[in-house]
């Protein structure tokens, strides 16, 4: 039993203003600015277009950021211990085989339209997330095996599996299962994702344009704040302004001039520069699934283990550093540091360029001396490689594998454009990172039965993922993902890159902003100093 109670700057406008910005006396950003103080509007930039707001149905890091202020969760997770804590959830019981975990929810909580969140609220909110399909990814694979969500009472839950299912009591901490209101669920999945969502959340979502922008307003009668948080009552801020803004120059350049308040995407080249002149810089490492190269192993090329093998072996991780941010780290495991069930695989990960040309000699992969690219029965070994974020470290990747006669043609597309070529099922190779503060991450991703984005045949990591799931003991917990991320590697089944560390930067005003555990931003306690 578990108990808990309760804008527009040219590069070299840019170079001047920080320049200009650097000659003056700046603030100390770990100063204490008083006490907080209600008012104001935050603005802030992203990189990256949320494209869908729901976040029962995406899982990418801008979309969730929305998300996560518009919605509350049963549960939430302190980001330092990794301790499951109340939220809409006082307190709850989970039974000795993990099948059974009852809730006893807050009184009073509503959702922005009025209506009470209850019992009822928690079962079709789960139904709803089963309902979506293939459109909740995620949300399906935390309610896997779902047998009933009973409702003895308006504040009593208690969800059943089939099965046991360690990982679903931090499951309920994330924005993936948080709550709408009975209106919102009625909606397609399209009106949804364009922005028809009411949660129970500090702030509710007043208009959102794709590619753009969204607006978000203050909840006036919010009561009922996660444990974690640092005070009670409405939020700090008025509201919340969101703009898309892929160009890093008009991001930091927007943000010396006050056009902006935070850029949440700062280059490497660029953090110095912007500490230099004052503005602070703030990062968390991204708990879950490192940067990958994930190949699909019904192609051609990817099905070959050798060859797996020999892309892992021929990457020196150590050399990534020096292209990456500061506040980043090259991958020692497929999953990252900050994870809670994190341990360290590097010796499974060493650069080893005599190892892989000998798995790729015995492939029967021989160097063409003239291009010095490897070839076989007259084809190259090339493979081509999609990718929309900004991750400049893979043009290095590049090189190490032509190093090793293997051909890395890099596609830079458009969210958009890389999702389409994800759903025609013609990657060979596919590449992404995958946030979650548990290591079930893995499960999720690489599970045969499931995802299976390795397009294989079950095996006996399959087998040792089941097991995760019915093992309660954290140290044995721990072992076994360590046994599953171990022979994802070796069969190289996944090929781990970078840990992905958001790096934000925002002006001196800016108070309270802090990462919760899956590193994206509860903006709750965010308060502006100053006058606006």
């Amino acid at each position: 039993m578990h108990t808990r109670s309760a804008l527009s700057l040219t590069a070299a406008a840019l170079s001047a203003v920080l320049l200009l910005s650097a000659c003056g006396s700046q603030p100390d950003p770990t100063a204490a600015a008083g006490e907080p103080v209600s008012g104001g509007t935050l603005r802030i930039a992203y990189d990256t277009d949320p494209q869908c707001v729901d976040g029962q149905q995406v899982g990418q890091n801008t979309a969730l950021n929305v998300t996560r202020q518009v919605t509350d969760s049963l549960t939430d997770q302190d980001p330092e211990t990794g301790e499951i804590v109340p939220w809409l959830a006082e307190s709850w019981e989970v039974s000795e085989d993990s099948r059974e975990f009852t809730f006893h929810l807050r009184e009073g909580v509503t959702f922005q339209d009025g209506t009470p969140f209850t019992s009822a609220s928690v079962a079709e909110n789960f139904a709803a997330i089963q309902d979506l399909g293939a459109r909740a990814t995620q949300g399906s694979s935390y309610l896997a095996g779902l047998r009933s969500v009973e409702t003895p009472d308006e504040h009593t839950a208690v969800v059943a599996f089939e099965e046991p299912n360690a990982q679903f009591l931090q499951a309920t901490s994330t924005m993936i299962l948080g709550f709408y209101s009975s209106q919102t669920l009625e909606k397609t999945p399209e009106e949804r994702c364009g922005g028809e969502i009411v949660g129970t959340g500090p702030f509710t979502l007043e208009s959102f344009t794709p590619a753009e922008s969204a607006s978000l307003v203050r909840y006036d009668d919010y009561a009922w704040p996660s444990s974690l948080a640092r005070h009670e009552g409405p939020a700090h801020l008025d509201g919340i302004e969101i703009t898309v803004v892929p160009e890093a120059t008009v991001r930091n350049g927007s943000l010396s001039s006050g056009q902006i308040d935070v850029d949440t995407a700062v280059l490497p080249q660029d953090e110095e520069t912007l500490e230099a002149s004052g503005f602070p810089v703030l990062s968390r490492p991204n708990p879950g699934m490192t940067y990958n190269l994930l190949p699909k192993e019904s192609k051609p090329i990817a099905e070959e283990p050798e060859v797996r093998r020999a892309i892992s072996k021929a990457i020196n991780r150590e050399e990534l550093a020096a292209v990456i941010s500061s506040h980043q780290s090259p991958a020692t495991s497929v999953l990252s540091q900050s994870t809670p069930q994190y341990t360290d695989l590097s010796a499974h990960l060493a650069f080893d360029p005599e190892g892989a040309a000998a798995l790729l000699d015995e492939a029967g992969w021989e160097l063409n001396a003239e291009t010095g690219i490897r070839e076989r029965d007259g084809e190259p070994l090339s493979i081509e490689l999609s990718y929309w974020q900004t991750v400049p470290f893979l043009e290095l990747v590049q090189q190490q594998l032509r190093a090793a006669g293997i051909d890395l043609q890099l596609d830079r597309a458009t969210l958009a454009e890389h999702t389409a070529a994800q759903e025609s099922g013609d990657l060979t190779f596919d590449f992404y990172n995958l946030t979650r503060s548990d290591a079930d991450i893995i499960r999720t991703v690489f599970d045969a039965r499931a995802r299976n984005v390795n397009e294989r045949e079950p095996s006996e990591i399959e087998d040792i993922l089941t097991e995760t799931t019915v093992t309660t003991d954290p140290a044995a917990r721990t072992a076994l993902f360590e046994q599953a991320a171990v022979k994802l590697i070796e069969e190289g089944h996944a090929i781990p890159l970078v840990e992905l560390s958001g790096v934000w930067a925002t002006s001196p005003e800016v108070q309270g902003l802090h990462f919760e555990a899956s590193s994206r931003v509860q903006l709750y306690d965010t308060w502006l100093a100053g006058e606006r």
